[in-house]
């Protein structure tokens, strides 16, 4: 009906080209148009102004010769101002930044090895950019934002790096339970250490208490007992502490065997082998 009574609308964000004998004439802004067709007047198409999204898949190869696909979202327009360069100058806008995405894309990669690829993402997007600016912008259109936003190697590939990254950090893991049970044997031997010294400490302590538990004995038994030497009351002393002995020997229930010279006079007989060797001890030393 609008074309009857030769009137057109153009919807928003939306701008139309207008033909006058097949020559362009002007560009339509959105709204109520006359459009004389008895005059030669008519309407060429219609141009989008609307942000659009162009996702590219480019295969490449790094440096260190490993293939991956790299994966570039291209976020474009057409301005208002060149809206005629960007209808008349390009029949396929989408291929024509697809082969520039190619091209950067394939020239980028390959001077980087996989890892650095991974890291400089945002300096290959960035090229991918500028480059599309300075061709687009020629035709009418504005390149908003480029971003690289996958970059898939050949899936061996990511499993050996998955592999390489397991296995390294499991020697992190080993190294760090090996330093623990270094520590801990350190640890164990220095507690050992102490344990057997102050046991020694104890030991020490004990004999010399004994020593002088002796001492006092001796002394009191002389004084209390006159005409007793240090030697009888000595023998004494022996004397009861071997049948401590036995006796302890006897009431343990599980005590191995024991065979020692039995009787008072065995008695005789290690007093007098503890103080010969006392004597050769202290000879010896002079």
């Amino acid at each position: 009906m609008g074309n009857l009574f030769c009137c057109i609308q153009v919807d928003q964000s939306t701008v139309a080209i207008k033909e006058r004998f097949g020559k362009f004439e002007e560009v339509l802004e959105p709204g109520c148009h006359c459009l004389p067709w008895c005059l030669g007047s008519q309407l060429a198409g219609h141009l989008s102004l609307r942000l659009q999204q162009l996702d590219v898949r480019c295969e490449t190869k790094t440096k260190d010769n490993v293939f991956v696909n790299v994966v570039a979202s291209i976020q474009y327009r057409a301005l208002a101002d060149k809206a005629n360069d960007a209808f008349y100058k390009l029949s396929n806008t989408r291929s024509q930044i697809q082969a520039y995405v190619f091209d950067v894309i394939r020239a980028s990669v390959p001077k980087l090895n996989l890892d650095d690829a991974f890291e400089q993402k945002n300096e290959i997007a960035k090229a991918v950019e500028d480059e599309l600016e300075k061709a687009m912008s020629a035709y009418g259109y504005e390149i908003v934002q480029t971003l690289i936003v996958d970059i898939e190697p050949d899936e061996h590939v990511k499993r050996a790096m998955n592999e390489i990254n397991a296995a390294a950090r499991l020697r992190v893991a080993a190294n760090e339970k090996a330093e623990a049970e270094k520590i801990l044997q350190i640890k164990r031997a220095e507690g050992e250490a102490e344990s057997k010294y102050l046991s020694g400490l104890g030991i020490a302590r004990q004999r010399q208490a004994i020593v002088d538990g002796l001492r006092d004995s001796v002394l009191g038994f002389s004084v209390n007992v006159p005409g007793t030497t240090a030697k009888d009351v000595m023998d004494m002393v022996l004397v009861t502490q071997y049948f401590d002995t036995m006796k302890e020997i006897g009431a343990a229930s599980k005590s191995s065997a024991v065979f020692i010279p039995h009787g008072p006079g065995a008695v005789r007989d290690v007093a007098t082998q503890i103080r010969d060797g006392l004597l050769q001890s202290t000879f010896s030393h002079q």
